[in-house]
């Protein structure tokens, strides 16, 4: 476990590091959307039905497998839209504290909130989407800044609160065409990935990690 000057540690505000990493994050994310545009123009344009095909149906085994696929469709072009600048917005502060945190994060996100639509959804629906995960990215954000201390987190947080604290209402259930159940397990899936991949550094003046060689348990 290699030990970095404090000046270089990324996770550190203000630092050339820490900008580095967000620049690299923000590439990356914006790199995400033309694909998940790309799966939405192949399902239109060769009508795949890929929806009902790798979609959660809730409560039914064929359906089960949309918990991992689910987050890579989207009902048209309007859905995909709406979700394009949150997700790239949030995920390019959640993938600049790390791509290891990011990607085991992403995934108990994605598990967190698929099974929860999988119990408790209608099996009458058919879920898709990535919004499950946004909600999970502002989970970490938010908890973040409670368990690391990281004020420049809760700043992400009331940045994104102004622009879209509107969506938040989606946690509850008030449009039956609007998965409540994605938006919230997904926000309480982000919530126990911020948990468990904490940063831990030996204290507040102590040395601090690089992601890369840090072991999170």
């Amino acid at each position: 476990m290699s030990l970095l000057p404090e000046g270089s540690d990324p996770l550190r505000f203000g630092t050339e590091a820490f900008y580095a990493a967000i620049g690299r994050a923000f590439v990356a994310m914006c790199a995400v959307v033309p694909f998940l545009f790309l799966i939405e123009a192949v399902d239109q344009g060769l009508a795949f039905g890929l929806d009902p095909a790798a979609g959660i149906i809730p409560l039914r085994l064929d359906g089960l497998d949309g918990v991992f696929f689910s987050p890579f469709l989207h009902h048209g072009f309007d859905h995909l839209y709406s979700n394009s600048i949150p997700l790239i917005l949030l995920g390019t502060f959640v993938l600049a504290a790390g791509a290891r945190r990011f990607l085991w994060s992403t995934l108990i996100i994605i598990l967190v909130s698929g099974l929860g639509i999988w119990f408790t959804g209608s099996p009458n629906s058919v879920v898709v989407g990535a919004s499950g995960v946004i909600f999970g990215y502002l989970g970490i954000l938010l908890t973040r800044g409670i368990v690391e201390r990281s004020w420049w987190n809760f700043a992400v947080v009331l940045l994104v609160g102004l622009l879209y604290g509107w969506q938040l209402v989606g946690i509850l259930p008030t449009d039956e065409r609007i998965s409540w159940q994605a938006h919230l397990f997904g926000l309480l899936g982000g919530v126990v990935a911020a948990i468990i991949f904490r940063r831990r550094r030996p204290g507040l003046d102590g040395p601090y990690y690089s992601d890369s060689t840090r072991v999170f348990g």
